[in-house]
């Protein structure tokens, strides 16, 4: 192969491999939610320890953000998103062993590996498509939202077919170790790690701190649906099989939202609409499942999913706007992600909790309002034209 076309087919290759990835950076999480009932009455789970299960992996996830730099560091980031994907699929697998322990466990190792392949993932995107940032950021994070959506809508499924919940969950290894396959070719071709560039620290620069307060609210919204909207709705009446395929497309819904919303946020050099709009649309969708006519849940789950999905692909878009290059991409994607996904862990615990002590929905409801506003705050200076590190 010459050098011209090693150039020009590198891209589409790092591209499908991107794609690869992306589609398992979601089953993990969204897989749980519909079996949630079915997980409670097998192994005497609480509604606390319910909660504490869609919890923890998003603490792991904010975890394994941290240690991006690290990883940068030591393995560089394709090395890197070999290694996070395999973790996935490990953590997805010892979920298949039943019982408490490795249900918890392995939703926290597979978080561990979603988190750091979310953290490198940016980089690369500015890396390797530094002229289409925006659309290659709508791409991967459409792909991700359709495993998010299968995710959801399958595990009822293959827990019917395989016999039991613990090998649905299980199963979702494999797509995983697929990816890896997929993606050990250019970990294999990766250059070493360029430990002499420096990444900028951003501890002490506001619009940095906006872009993670945005990026860690809009994300609690997303796994407080992930997490408790089968629940939810299957309080409302519906099965949860109906249950299961409405949160199923909630996920499918934020596919186009995911697409769209980021390639059109690069175009423009303000993205406060984006935020006003989408947040809106949330909450709109949101409190029209919680009171609105339950006949409507399928559409209006699918417009709750645009907003969500919306709001997950601008909050990763926003992070590469405001950076200047790859280095200051990956040092904003660490702290937005590790601090954000830390703050967005509380989300669905609360969210929990306060079902738990009211014993309805209405304020659980109430949290999730102020959770949006606190994103709205959040995002509208994260919006603004400006890049990190400016003086």
């Amino acid at each position: 192969m010459t050098s011209g076309t090693q150039t020009t087919t590198r891209p589409v290759l790092v591209g499908l491999g991107i794609v690869f990835v992306a589609f398992n950076m979601r089953p993990a999480l969204t897989t749980v939610g519909p079996l949630l009932a079915t997980i409670r009455s097998d192994i005497g789970l609480s509604a606390a320890g319910a909660a504490f299960l869609t919890t923890l992996p998003v603490l792991c996830i904010g975890l394994a953000c941290a240690l991006g730099p690290l990883v940068i560091r030591h393995l560089g980031p394709d090395r890197g998103v070999l290694a996070a994907v395999v973790i996935v699929a490990i953590g997805s697998a010892l979920r298949g062993f039943g019982g408490t322990v490795p249900l918890f466990a392995g939703a926290c190792l597979a978080a561990l590996g979603i988190g750091l392949s979310g953290v490198l993932l940016p980089g690369l995107v500015k890396r390797d498509f530094p002229g289409q940032a925006g659309a290659m950021t709508g791409l991967y994070t459409m792909v991700l939202c359709l495993g998010a959506a299968a995710g959801a809508g399958l595990s009822v499924p293959l827990a019917d077919t395989l016999g039991g919940w613990s090998t649905a969950l299980a199963v979702w290894g494999v797509p995983a170790l697929f990816a890896a396959c997929a993606w050990a070719p250019f970990a294999r071709a990766a250059p070493p790690a360029e430990g002499a560039v420096r990444r900028p620290s951003l501890w002490r620069d506001g619009l940095a701190w906006q872009v993670t307060g945005f990026m860690g609210l809009q994300s609690s919204l997303a796994y407080i649906m992930f997490g408790w909207l089968p629940v939810l709705l299957h309080d409302r009446g519906l099965s949860a099989v109906d249950a299961g395929f409405v949160s199923s497309l909630m996920s499918l819904g934020q596919a186009p939202a995911a697409l769209l919303v980021p390639t059109l946020a690069a175009r423009v050099r303000d993205q406060r609409l984006f935020v006003v709009g989408l947040l809106a649309l949330a909450v709109g969708a949101l409190l029209a499942l919680a009171i609105g006519p339950v006949g409507l849940a399928r559409p209006i789950g699918m417009l709750l999913g645009f907003g969500l999905g919306g709001l997950f692909g601008l909050g990763l878009t926003i992070i590469v706007l405001r950076a200047r290059d790859a280095a200051s991409t990956a040092s904003l994607a660490a702290m937005s992600q590790s601090v954000g996904y830390t703050l967005a862990a509380f989300g669905p615990l609360s969210f929990g909790l306060a079902h738990d002590r009211s014993g309805g929905w209405g304020a659980s409801i109430v949290l999730f309002c102020a959770i949006a506003f606190g994103a709205l705050v959040f995002g509208l200076g994260a919006g603004r034209d400006r890049k990190v590190g400016a003086p």
